[in-house]
């Protein structure tokens, strides 16, 4: 699902990797739904209103993926959301760093009391 780690996270693993400076990882990670592309700074197109929060989702790593290792439920929508297209992973369950960007393999339209879901294992995450 992530296609690609934010600019943020890039510069932080870097500086951590060969600059010798600690990056300590959240200790939860959330993920916000999106209507296009929110590039790399997570900046614009967050869904927003009408029910709509950040989850929280906890990961597996395995090798090189990483995948969530239970469902995560949106809550139910009091009205229409758009049409979601992307995902992101921040740092935490308002504003934060945005961590990863994904789009989605089919996008879903979310009306109300429609209801968004990740089942567990559909998030994934690889590095190679």
């Amino acid at each position: 699902m992530a296609n690609s780690f934010s600019d943020y996270l890039e510069n932080k693993v870097l500086e951590h990797v060969f600059g010798g400076s600690a990056y300590s990882a959240p200790a939860t990670i959330y993920v916000g739904l999106f209507t296009a592309d929110p590039g790399e700074s997570g900046s614009s197109n967050e869904v927003s209103g009408n029910g709509y929060l950040r989850q929280s989702m906890a990961f597996t790593v395995s090798g090189s993926a990483a995948a969530n290792t239970s469902a995560v439920e949106f809550p139910t929508a009091s009205g229409s959301w758009g049409t979601i297209t992307h995902t992101a992973l921040y740092d935490a369950s308002t504003s934060g760093n945005m961590l990863a960007v994904g789009q989605l393999t089919a996008s879903k339209s979310i009306g109300t009391n429609d209801v968004f879901r990740f089942n567990a294992g559909d998030f994934d995450i690889t590095l190679d």
